[in-house]
């Protein structure tokens, strides 16, 4: 594998999926002067924006309202490909 001129590797899926790393999960990098080790930050330690924090919060608050509402999976999906 190697390092891209922007610093960038591609991880493995198979050591992301062991690892927790999803997309936009937050890490951090050490070197012990011979070894780069990547760590997962704990959510508590990952730094949110207000804006992420905001809709974290708001689709919190709208969990189960479609369900309530009667509407159908396919109801739904004629929405949003727009088979009105």
């Amino acid at each position: 594998m190697r390092v891209t001129s922007k610093g960038q590797v591609t991880i493995p899926e198979a050591i992301r999926r062991q690892a927790g790393l999803l997309p936009g999960t937050e890490v951090e990098f050490s070197f012990d002067g011979e070894k780069v080790k990547l760590r997962r930050k704990e959510p508590s330690e990952a730094w949110t924006s207000k804006r992420e924090a905001e809709l974290r919060d708001h689709l919190e608050k709208m969990k189960g309202c479609i369900a309530k509402s009667g509407w159908t999976t396919e109801r739904l999906m004629q929405l949003t490909r727009g088979d009105d």
